[in-house]
């Protein structure tokens, strides 16, 4: 594997493979400030279309006459769909005129969420979810091209700030859902995103840089080459499962939480669901400061990513006492776990892709693939895992079962040691070498 180059591999490490009208190849340095908020702002309008669903599976099952556990498999469905597109459209974007490609995922995502707004049947909403998060894969292509756009001494800073403005999009999607659902009901919440995908659409078109390709080599050989840099880098393998352990805890968390909090036990509105969603939007902050601290000090990502790991498993302590009948203290100990929750799971995954986005710095969407994909297929069943625990046990069986992830993610986070200390200066000349 490591002694032999094929076609793709050569331009990779050559750097050639333009091509398309305009000629280029993306070179680093080419990112204003502007470019970087309109890009953060397109992560958090795109990626929150796979979480709208969340605080409102009470309201959907109510209204297409499905159970929570039916409504649930809402959430899996989408995050699946997800996961289709990371490993089929995603490696395009090596390969592809990225602005078209972009633009056009955007516009059929437009679309999608209109067929969500008007579904007349849980299982049309279903797969009219899954297809919108299948077109919302843009935002797994902005963030390893803004990474080649972005000097060496910035890419963690970007980074950062796109990863930011994810876990923003991620997290008050909670918020925007309930509260437009409690005043116009919840198909509106997909109308209004629809809306907002479409203005996103028009000005990325116009303001992304519209390079050439970055890889003259066919669809099939750049699959290959997924499969290929996959099977080079054990640091990438294990640094994709630490990201599926991470989102998996997440997606436990936040697809059941909405069961307990519009339990008897706190019984919140709708509207009131939505709002709780803005006690984890302070963790997106942490992706600032953690771009700023990897690009300062690159040894702190090994230490750095056990402690988020091992914060993470224990933030459901206080998130499990919130299920408890204590009052007002209940509530105060959730609110305290999830934002360590939030942060943990953030952090850990802007180190993640740290590491990994210096693999190979000439196919960041290959790399990216492994990951994300990993990633989401974890985020997926963790969130079939919480609500089956939810349904079988309650909230002890969905706390649980989301604390059992980050333990995983540690067993990962000790293998991955001895390739990311012992030679850190030679992270990426294997993958060069993979085919």
């Amino acid at each position: 594997m490591r002694g032999r180059q094929d076609a793709g591999t050569s331009e990779l490490a050559s750097g050639t493979g333009g091509g398309g009208p305009a000629g280029r190849v993306p070179a680093a340095g080419q990112l204003s400030p502007g470019l970087v908020r309109l890009m953060a702002v397109t992560c958090a309008v795109t990626v929150a279309n796979l979480y709208y669903a969340q605080p409102l599976l009470h309201s959907i099952g109510t209204s297409l006459h499905v159970s929570q556990g039916t409504a649930s498999l809402l959430v899996t469905a989408s995050q699946l769909g997800y996961a289709v597109g990371l490993l089929l459209i995603v490696p395009a974007g090596d390969i592809t005129r990225r602005r078209p490609l972009l633009t056009a995922l955007l516009a059929v995502c437009t679309v999608t969420l209109v067929g969500c707004a008007v579904a007349p049947s849980f299982p049309l909403l279903t797969v009219a979810a899954a297809l919108a998060a299948i077109t919302s894969v843009v935002v797994q292509m902005l963030v390893p091209y803004a990474a080649t756009l972005a000097s060496d001494a910035e890419r963690g800073k970007v980074i950062g700030t796109l990863m930011g403005g994810l876990l923003i999009g991620i997290l008050l999607s909670r918020t925007f859902a309930g509260v437009v659902a409690g005043l116009a009901g919840w198909r509106a919440v997909y109308g209004v995103a629809a809306v907002a995908m479409a203005l996103t659409t028009i000005m990325l078109r116009r303001a992304l840089p519209d390079h050439g390709r970055q890889l003259t080599i066919t669809y099939r050989a750049q699959l290959r080459g997924v499969l290929d840099v996959a099977r080079a880098e054990p640091a990438l393998r294990w640094r994709a499962l630490i990201g599926a352990c991470g989102f998996g805890s997440f997606g436990c968390f936040w697809t059941t939480i909405t069961f307990l909090l519009a339990s008897p036990q706190y019984g919140f509105s709708q509207l009131e669901i939505g709002l709780f969603a803005l006690v984890g939007a302070a963790g997106a902050i942490t992706s600032l400061a953690g771009g700023r601290a990897i690009d300062a000090r690159p040894t702190l990502r090994w230490p750095a990513s056990g402690l988020a790991l091992a914060l993470l498993a224990l933030s459901y302590i206080p998130i499990g006492l919130g299920g408890a009948h204590l009052g007002w203290v209940s509530l105060a100990l959730l609110v305290v776990g999830v934002l360590v929750m939030d942060a943990c799971v953030q952090g850990s995954h802007v180190i993640n892709q740290s590491v990994i986005y210096d693999l190979l710095p000439e196919a960041r969407s290959r790399l990216t693939t492994v990951y994300i994909t990993t990633m989401f297929a974890g985020g997926a069943l963790g969130s079939f895992a919480g609500a089956q625990a939810y349904e079988a046990w309650g909230w002890t069986g969905a706390t649980l079962t989301a604390a059992a992830f980050p333990v995983a993610g540690l067993l990962c986070w000790a293998a991955t040691r001895r390739h990311e200390t012992a030679q850190p200066a030679a992270l990426g000349r294997s993958a060069l070498r993979a085919g």
